[in-house]
């Protein structure tokens, strides 16, 4: 199984990378595991983020890395939070207050006028200078819901409402919430891409 690195401490992520990629015989490791700190994400795009996260990794460790930049993009607001959702409440504000924030400056406004995204832009450097990223993306339907609901998941999921089923993102069980999410679309789209280019796998 090849080693790649993942730019991102984040929990869910690892997880989720790690049940989608693992098939296809990649191994993704947190870029923790070498103490690499989180560079700054000073893009003005989903795809600017995304490589320079990868790009950072993969100069610290020297293994192929992955990273990918999502967020929430809400119609009402204009796209935001978009590339800031992470942190939409504040450097120190974690998913809670996020929501939080999110939901107060939706208040009052109609379900029909809270259609939102979550949107993920994944990228792959097989090595730190790598000049020809592999980019992947995909899209996530929904409505910003009128309050919190369910467990599973993490960032916008509770609030995060699929008209469709009836539910929010973190209700929905892990495996379906892959097949459908924006980062499932996204890694699918990547691995596929990675499938293709020798040397990759």
């Amino acid at each position: 199984m090849k080693r790649i690195v993942l730019a991102s401490g984040n929990a869910g992520k690892i997880r989720e990378l790690t049940e989608l990629l693992g098939p296809i015989g990649l191994e993704v490791v947190p870029q923790s595991h070498w103490q690499v700190e989180e560079c700054e994400e000073t893009g003005l795009t989903f795809v600017e983020n995304a490589i320079l996260k990868a790009r950072n990794a993969a100069r610290h460790t020297g293994l192929p890395a992955l990273a990918d930049d999502s967020g929430i993009e809400v119609d009402y607001l204009q796209g935001q939070p978009g590339i800031y959702s992470a942190r939409y409440s504040g450097p120190e504000g974690d998913d809670r207050q996020n929501n939080e924030k999110l939901l107060a400056a939706l208040h009052d406004v109609p379900p029909e006028r809270r259609t939102a995204r979550f949107r993920c832009v994944m990228a792959f450097l097989a090595h730190a200078d790598d000049p020809s990223p592999i980019l992947a993306e995909g899209t996530w339907e929904g409505r910003v819901a009128s309050a919190p609901a369910g467990s599973r998941g993490f960032g916008y999921d509770a609030v995060f409402y699929l008209p469709e089923f009836g539910c929010t993102s973190a209700e929905l069980p892990d495996a379906e919430k892959n097949r459908l999410s924006h980062r499932g679309q996204a890694v699918r789209s990547m691995a596929e891409r990675l499938r293709q280019r020798p040397g990759a796998t």
